[in-house]
Parts: C-alpha cells; structure tokens; sequence
C-alpha cells in the first residue's frame, strides 16, 4: 500500500492569549459558562499577525523539523478560510517566504475538514508524480477576524494560529482515507463575502441563498444543527475510512479530531466505542482554530512525544460546508 509519511511538523501561535475571564467584560458569560459547554480555557488571538506570516512561520519550522531543502518541495497546499487577500493566495506567499521556487501552489477551503482534505492532495499529487519529493501542507487561520464579537454565543469559541507538515510518499505504508461533504447544510455554518456590486447594478439579478441573516461577514453558527452533523459525521468518517482497508479502529494508537467542542468528541467516542485516552485533546489551550486545529494538534502530539514513528494515526475534521473526513495513517 502506497501511504505517506510525515518528516516533520511545525506550528504558530499569535502571542496575545485571551482567557474565558476575558470575555466577560463585553458579553454576558462567564468562565464556568464556557468550560463547561465546550472545554475551552484559553486561546491564541492575532495582535496584528496575518494569516499568511502566521502559516510561513509554522512552515519554516516544518522544514526545519524535517531537514529537508525548501526547493525539493514539489507543492503548497494552505487550507485557510481566512485568507488576507482575494488574491495573491495564501500558498503564493507561503511559497514567497519560505524560498520554495519549484513549488506549485495551492489554496483549498473545506473549512475544518482543510488539514485532512489537503494531506489526502498531498498523498495523492506524491503518487501520481514520481519527480515531486516532498510535499508541504499549511493551515492557518485568523479567524478572530471574521468573529462576531457581540454574539456570546460563538465569540468564546474561536482563536487564531498556524501549523504546517513535510510529507512524502511511503511505500507499503498503511493510509486510507474517506472524504465527503454535505451542501445542504451550508447554511447551519457560515460567513458572507463582499457581495455583488458594480457601477451597472440594478439589483434585479438578486438570488436568494437560502442563509438566515447575519451580522456582515462575521461567522454565523446554528450551535444546534452542528452539533448534530458533527457527532455522526466524526464517527462516520473514520469507520468508512477504517472498512476500505479491514481496519480495526481499536487498533488506533492515536486519533486527533477538530477541536470544535469536547463534548463533540466525547460523544463520538462513545458512539465508536473508543476510549477518550486515545484522543489528543488541546482545544482547552487554543479554542477552535478551523482547518488550523488538527495539525496543531498533531504537532504539539509529535513534540511532546505522544505520536511516535510507527504509531497508528487517525484524523478527522467536520466543519462548515458541510465538509467531513478521515484518514488513517502510520506516522
């Protein structure tokens, strides 16, 4: 089996952190309020840093951890959602900073799937390509920016930060992936661009989306409906992933799932009969970082020495879309 391996992670986080205390100034909560609905303490907000410096600086240290030349890198997948610019893209300045002139570069919007979507691209550019080395996957988010900041209600989950991979093909590796989405559930997560304007408008051309209102471009959230998506569409995604290659989930020494809310994961757990041991749990330190959690996550994993070479590996995001997936990997 043609499978994948990660030769090093990297990470960034903003350096102004903001505590659950902190919200109570300007929303009515309080610190028990938040722990105790979604497991979150603190989190890493931008004091000025963008989107992509945050991601170059998690490559960077990708590299780095890797040993790898940036010029072997065949290709840059960012999967942010909150980039700086309609153009240039996020993988653009990402390619810019770190010198990787040979890379083509990518950018992808699946929301809090990204990380999982990109190193699946990743895998499968790597096995069509036998010239490209190395591929580099990048998450990076300020999602801050686009938090409605007088909803109490979505305004604690949300934070800021960056990681990055290294990987390269593996033959006889184990990997297995399944990824899916679920557009008619686009309207229960989501933030509104600029919408259509120029000098010739008359407005007649308007088309109803189907979303409820919302606030500007600030992110919009039925808690409810996400909820529900996202304690099927966890479990669903990594047992379909498992059942294409006979895989025993139990046999999983590590699952880092998007840090949404813990009570999402330890539904799924118990939905899959798996125990909470086995999953990495860091959404008390960085709240929901979208498409940036799991490879934060991961990296933190890899320093700390709980993900070892050898080690099983499985990650699985669900966000806005709706957007859902899994792979199964050997790290």
């Amino acid at each position: 089996m043609l499978g994948i391996k990660i030769l090093g992670t990297g990470g960034y986080q903003p350096q102004k952190k903001v505590v659950n205390e902190d919200f109570t100034s300007f929303v009515d909560t309080s610190d028990e309020w938040i722990r105790t609905r979604t497991g979150m303490v603190e989190r890493f907000v931008s004091n000025g840093e963008p989107t992509w410096y945050m991601g170059s600086m998690a490559a960077k240290q990708a590299i780095e951890a890797a040993g790898i030349s940036p010029d072997d890198i065949g290709v840059i997948i960012d999967t942010s959602v909150s980039p700086d610019y309609y153009t240039p893209s996020m993988s653009c300045m990402v390619q810019r900073e770190i010198k990787a002139f040979n890379a083509m570069t990518i950018d992808v919007n699946c929301a809090c799937a990204g990380c999982v979507y990109a190193i699946d691209m990743a895998k499968r550019y790597l096995q069509s390509d036998e010239n490209m080395k190395y591929a580099l996957v990048v998450a990076n988010e300020n999602l801050t920016k686009i938090t409605d900041y007088t909803d109490r209600s979505t305004c604690v989950l949300f934070g800021d930060g960056a990681a990055a991979a290294v990987i390269e093909r593996a033959d006889n590796s184990l990997y297995s992936s399944f990824l899916g989405a679920d557009g008619t559930g686009a309207k229960y997560l989501f933030a509104r661009s600029i919408p259509p304007a120029n000098a010739f408008m008359t407005g007649e051309g308007h088309v109803d989306d189907g979303f409820p209102e919302s606030n500007s471009h600030y992110l919009y959230q039925d808690g409810r409906e996400v909820y529900k998506f996202a304690t099927k569409a966890l479990p669903n995604a990594l047992t379909k992933a498992a059942e294409k290659i006979n895989f025993d989930l139990n046999d999983l020494d590590v699952i880092i799932p998007h840090q949404a809310n813990v009570r999402i994961i330890e539904t799924a757990a118990k939905n899959l009969g798996i125990s909470m041991d086995k999953f990495v749990i860091n959404l008390d330190k960085h709240a929901n970082t979208s498409s940036a959690s799991i490879p934060i996550a991961l990296d933190e994993a890899v320093r700390s020495g709980r993900i070892k070479r050898g080690d099983k590996v499985g990650l699985v995001g669900f966000g806005a879309g709706l957007t859902f997936g899994a792979i199964i990997f050997e790290f």
